[in-house]
């Protein structure tokens, strides 16, 4: 009508367009590098099919695989047990993508060199859109070589690493694939699994046994089978427990409930009890501690590249909102202090990617290079000890770089900020790794001269660092910050060797220089606009 005022209040502009869909692989120059420079370039069509998918649908699905959270069915309504774990349709559509192209079984179905390089760059594609599905992704492609050591479950091992996503409750012969789970803690000993009481006793002399007690923490209950570790009668134990039995019932445990989590929401963990669970023993009685150890150098990458990644996408998301967004007369990027800030985490994000993919690699040529097979030891844990432990203060830093909307659940950043403290704390937490690297340099002789020649072989390294690497013993309470300089100076001889453009800049405020302890300390003289150029 004539005369009535208009109720719009504000026409909306100074706001970036949608981040999605886009391509995480032609975006992404330095994984394009990393791949072909650890010798995955033969699998560069299949990387970039993925990360073309993982920045459309997985993206897009993932928003509601994350906000309705999986849910615990114990009983049905006539009072029967299930034991059952419900998600969301489009977490199954997620887990139905990484498998069929890899993410868990790449590495061991395609015998060409490269192959762990390959999948490591499917892993920390998916992990930027959907990190708590990489849980059951990463056990079950970390179980598989130990799986193949016991003629009896080569069975398990193959469905683990087949192209088929399969989430019905079936026994292990009419399953077309697999997912895995793992129970190695308890209340009362955490970290220390030589305290579990989880008993298994031997049902006759064909490695089957019994399992009567708990277990809490239970990593991706609506797995098809789960390795655990029990007390047998030579000592601690580890033993394949599956979810049905080969008559198709329901095994004997019990879930009592699902962890109420501060991040990683589209996954489920659980407490468990074992109410005389059959299981499989793996490896020889009294030697789970090292049938798992020989797990964890997979595990343990994966929570580097899960950290890699979600610092990418954290990057990502700021880049792409300073790029549109005004202020003071001039996008947020061209603001001096701004690129400062947004430089510094893109030389960070490079080098935990460029560390971890280089880790990749070592993994990769282990089993017929010993030197190789040195190196992924130790710099597995030096690798897992830093990378991980910087994701939340980058995450936090991206998240100011919107301001108040990176506080807000639809701009993504909530999700990572909520998901970055796992992977410090997932398989084994900063101190376990530190000890690690401490009992490799005591014990294994061969980790501190490689690392010292891989430092080397960039002209990276100092008095310090040689004594370390030479067999000199570190106090147990200088162990983080020597860890911390290994880190660091590992980090610069990849980015070095690798012929990085930001390997100066690193090296200069990381080893050298005067970087400080926050983000956007970079020197004034570094070339902020060729790093920005590079990141995005």
């Amino acid at each position: 009508m004539p005369g009535v005022p208009s109720f719009e209040t504000h026409a909306v502009d100074n706001q970036p367009p949608e981040f999605a869909p886009r391509d995480l692989w032609t975006d992404d120059v330095v994984l394009r590098e990393c791949v072909q420079a650890n010798g995955a370039q033969a699998f560069a069509d299949g990387i970039a099919s993925y990360g073309r998918l993982a920045g459309d649908s997985l993206y897009a699905w993932s928003f509601d695989a994350h906000r309705d959270r999986p849910r615990l069915r114990s009983h049905d309504r006539f009072g029967n047990r299930l034991d059952r774990v419900e998600f969301h349709p489009d977490y199954h559509a997620i887990m139905q993508a990484a498998i069929e192209h890899g993410v868990a079984g790449l590495s061991w179905r395609d015998g060409r060199p490269g192959a762990h390089v390959a999948r490591a760059a499917l892993s920390y594609l998916h992990y930027q859109v959907e990190p708590g599905s990489s849980c059951p992704l990463t056990m079950t492609h970390a179980a598989v070589p130990v799986l193949r050591r016991e003629p009896v479950l080569r069975e398990w091992a193959d469905k683990a690493i087949a192209a088929h996503y399969d989430p019905r409750e079936l026994s292990i012969a009419d399953k077309t694939g697999i997912t895995l789970g793992m129970g190695m803690t308890e209340k009362q000993g955490g970290s220390d699994v030589r305290a579990n009481t989880t008993t298994a006793m031997p049902l006759g002399s064909g490695g089957e046994y019994g399992l009567v007690g708990h277990k809490w923490f239970l990593s991706a209950p609506m797995s098809d089978g789960f390795l655990v570790l029990a007390q047998a009668p030579a000592g601690l134990t580890c033993l394949l427990m599956p979810r049905r039995l080969p008559d198709g019932a329901k095994n004997g445990f019990r879930l009592i409930r699902l962890k109420d989590k501060l991040g990683d929401w589209s996954n489920a963990s659980s407490e468990i009890e074992f109410t005389g669970a059959r299981a499989h023993r793996i490896g020889e009685e009294g030697r789970g501690v090292a049938t798992i150890l020989e797990m964890v150098m997979l595990t343990r990458l994966d929570c580097m590249l899960g950290s890699a990644a979600l610092m990418r996408m954290a990057l990502a998301q700021a880049l792409h909102h300073c790029r549109h967004r005004q202020a003071f007369g001039k996008p947020l990027i061209d603001q001096p202090l701004m690129r400062n800030v947004l430089a510094d985490l893109a030389i960070e994000a490079e080098a935990a990617l460029a560390l971890s993919m280089r880790v990749a690699r070592a993994i990769d040529a282990a089993p017929h290079d010993p030197r190789e097979a040195a190196f992924a030891r130790i710099a597995t844990a030096i690798g897992k000890y830093w990378v991980c432990k910087r994701a939340p203060a980058f995450v936090n830093e991206a998240q100011e770089c919107l301001g108040g909307n990176g506080y807000v659940e639809e701009s993504l950043l909530p999700r990572l900020y909520r998901q970055a403290p796992l992977n410090s704390i997932w398989e084994g937490s900063g101190n376990i790794q530190c000890l690690d690297v401490l009992r490799a340099l005591a014990k294994e002789a061969a980790t501190g001269a490689v690392m010292w020649n891989e430092l080397q072989a960039a002209n990276i390294g100092d008095a310090e660092l040689h004594a370390v690497l030479g067999g000199n013993p570190i106090p147990e309470g200088d162990a983080r910050r020597v860890v911390e300089r290994l880190a660091l100076n590992l980090q610069a001889s990849v980015l070095r060797q690798a012929g990085s453009p930001v390997a100066d800049a690193f090296h200069r405020s990381r080893v050298a220089g005067p970087h400080m302890l926050a983000f956007g300390t970079l020197p004034a003289d570094i070339d902020a606009g060729a790093i920005l150029a590079r990141a995005l």
